[in-house]
């Protein structure tokens, strides 16, 4: 028998008091799905409404339910600015809240500050404070509060939470997934430890655990933007391309102006009507694999491998992408290792050139001049140096590109035609290689 779905209506609009055990209704509420949530964005105009019409303690009170409502729908903007005209613990705790979301740190200080004196749990507050001084690069202060806390460690998942995201401030991943997890024991739905720890599983790999704690998180409002890319990009990454979407599309609704949203929405619009081939697939695959063959698999004279090195040419896929004169222009090279090589393309079924004639371009091989130690050292960084997005990240490991020499070795082309690598990744890859004087080839 389906679950029957909270009145959000008589919740808020009906009844007269609001207080935590309301709002703990509220998220229960929104956690089970269907239209919860638009019909809380109907109760909202709703509330708007009452405020219009009220005035004094009444339309205080309207206030408070509107601004906690705003926050649970992610508008934090409307939310503050209703918590502000609003009085008593529970605003104040919410306003901070939403404030330290907003890295409003100060402000979210005064207004925990004003939440306590006004009678909220002394120790729920710490916690919310000691988050506040993490957030704002102020580890030992929220250390200090947290080991003043250490008799909450039996039973509160903030707790764990806060200690959490310190250790993981600290670069401590371990010790924080062990806390994260003791979190999500003692409140399953508490949404940052989910977060954080999807977060972790998407980061090492494991996308279908990282799917369903994200989905987890996504039942516990509020929902951040962050959570919802990161949802968007792993569905996509599976070929969920409507779930993906709907990711997209929520975040839309909160911000039209969220330029990767539109972008991303876009992609994955367009993927729903791509055509796919499973043989055109399987073939494509092992031709990429030909390509990806290093030239040091083969038995070449000294001459033709030192003058490939020299001029970085690494695997067969290179070879395609330049002609024989430009070979020949290398110092060194002359026909016979032309020849050599031509005979080593035959036995893989590839030519010289061959990416050149088929793209239809004239893209110029650049032949390396000999490298400083420094530049070398620069090609030889890794590319996690470059802090890339999710998005991007997961198409550097597709690819095999693990140090910058490898990515500018690919053309713009190349990194468009992986699996979910869009023109806003392909922006933010050139502007992260531009830091160090590097571009992708043909550039």
């Amino acid at each position: 028998m389906p679950e029957m779905l909270t009145d959000l209506k008589a919740l808020l609009l009906e009844r007269e008091d609001f207080d935590a055990g309301t709002v703990q209704q509220l998220r229960n509420a929104l956690a089970q799905g269907g239209k919860q949530y638009r019909t809380l964005r109907d109760v909202a105009d709703g509330m708007q409404k009452k405020i219009e019409t009220s005035s004094g303690a009444a339309a205080k009170r309207w206030h408070l339910k509107l601004g906690v409502t705003h926050f649970f729908l992610g508008h934090l903007g409307e939310g503050i600015e209703n918590l502000k005209q609003a009085e008593g613990a529970l605003a104040n705790f919410y306003l901070g809240r939403a404030l330290a979301e907003r890295q409003d740190f100060e402000d979210a200080l005064k207004a925990f500050e004003r939440a306590e004196k006004a009678g909220y749990t002394a120790s729920q507050v710490q916690l919310q404070r000691a988050g506040v001084y993490r957030q704002s690069g102020h580890i030992g202060q929220a250390r200090a509060l947290l080991t003043k806390l250490e008799n909450l460690g039996s039973h509160s998942a903030e707790y764990h939470f806060q200690l959490a995201s310190c250790f993981l401030s600290e670069g401590e991943r371990g010790q924080a997934i062990r806390h994260l997890e003791r979190a999500v024991e003692l409140d399953p739905a508490h949404t940052g430890a989910l977060f954080q720890l999807a977060h972790a599983n998407d980061l090492a790999g494991n996308d279908d655990e990282a799917i369903g704690l994200y989905e987890r998180c996504v039942k516990h409002p509020p929902v951040h933007v962050g959570l919802l890319m990161n949802l968007g990009i792993l569905y996509e990454d599976n070929d969920k391309y409507d779930k993906a979407a709907d990711c997209y599309r929520k975040i839309l609704s909160a911000d039209s102006q969220h330029e990767a949203a539109r972008l991303f929405l876009k992609d994955a619009q367009a993927s729903l009507t791509m055509y796919y081939s499973p043989e055109d697939e399987h073939a494509l695959s092992r031709f990429s694999q030909v390509l990806e063959i290093p030239v040091t698999d083969f038995e070449l004279s000294v001459r033709s491998r030192n003058c490939l090195k020299k001029m970085n040419i690494k695997s067969l896929g290179d070879l395609t992408r330049v002609s024989e004169q430009q070979l020949l222009s290398s110092k060194n090279f002359g026909e016979t290792s032309l020849e050599e090589i031509k005979e080593m393309m035959v036995t893989k079924g590839l030519r010289l050139g061959q990416a050149l004639e088929d793209s239809g371009a004239e893209r110029a091989y650049r032949a390396q001049q000999p490298m400083s130690e420094e530049e070398q050292a620069v090609l030889n960084k890794p590319v996690s140096d470059l802090n890339l997005s999710v998005r991007a990240r997961k198409c550097m490991n597709r690819l095999g590109l693990n140090t910058l020499g490898d990515l500018i070795q690919r053309t713009a082309d190349d990194l468009l035609e992986s699996k979910n690598f869009g023109v806003t990744s392909l922006t933010e890859v050139r502007e992260k290689l531009a830091q160090y004087g590097l571009t992708l080839r043909g550039d």
